[in-house]
Parts: C-alpha cells; structure tokens; sequence
C-alpha cells in the first residue's frame, strides 16, 4: 500500500498545483492578455487528465486496502471539473467562476488530507 499512497499523493500534489494555474490565467486573460485564454483552456485539458489519473492512483490505493474516501474525493472534483469545463466552453462565468474557487478549495483540502 506504501507505493500506492506515494502514487496518489504525486497526484494529489500535481493536480493541485495545476488547478492553481488556472486562475491565473483565467486572470491575466482578463486583464487584457488574450492569448492567456488558449493557456486556460490547455490547463483545463491537463488539469482534468491529472485528476482523471489521481482517480485511478485512488481506486488503486483503495484496492490495496487503503481508505475508501480519497477515491470518492477525487470523484467529486472530476465531476466538479467536467461541469467546469462544460460551463467555461459555455461562456457561463455565474457558474464557472464559483465553480472554480471550490474545486480549487477541495483539491487543496484533498491535498493536505493525502500528505496527513
């Protein structure tokens, strides 16, 4: 199981530091930068591929006998970031952007609970 808690907290670390880029770009495409909006829009595609990677280290580490909650964890941020991306290509910043402050709460939340 050791080898597996290292896999999911490599994941755990990655994934959250990719969530803390998009708002920065999201930010700097605001303030004028346009060409930060193709950046957004590859750290939405990589953010979800890591969190969908982290949801396979969870499942592995459960499988191994670990605790159950990282995997339904990571799910909800998975399913929290599909209707994230959804509402961004949708131009519906009401919900995108409320959005995206609580996953990136949860993926810091998640993180600090895998490393405990």
């Amino acid at each position: 199981m050791s080898k597996a808690r290292s896999v999911t907290r490599g994941f755990a670390t990655v994934h959250a530091i990719a969530i803390f880029g998009q708002p920065v770009f999201a930010g700097s495409y605001l303030t004028g930068d346009y060409a930060m909006l193709a950046l957004h829009r590859f750290g939405a595609d990589l953010v979800f591929s890591i969190g969908l990677a982290q949801l396979v280290a969870t499942a592995l580490l459960w499988w191994r006998g670990g605790p159950r909650w990282p995997f339904w964890a990571s799910l909800l941020l998975l399913a929290g970031e599909t209707a994230q991306y959804f509402a961004g290509l949708a131009g519906a910043l009401d919900l995108h952007i409320p959005l995206g402050v609580a996953l990136v709460t949860l993926a810091v939340v998640v993180l600090i609970a895998i490393w405990r």
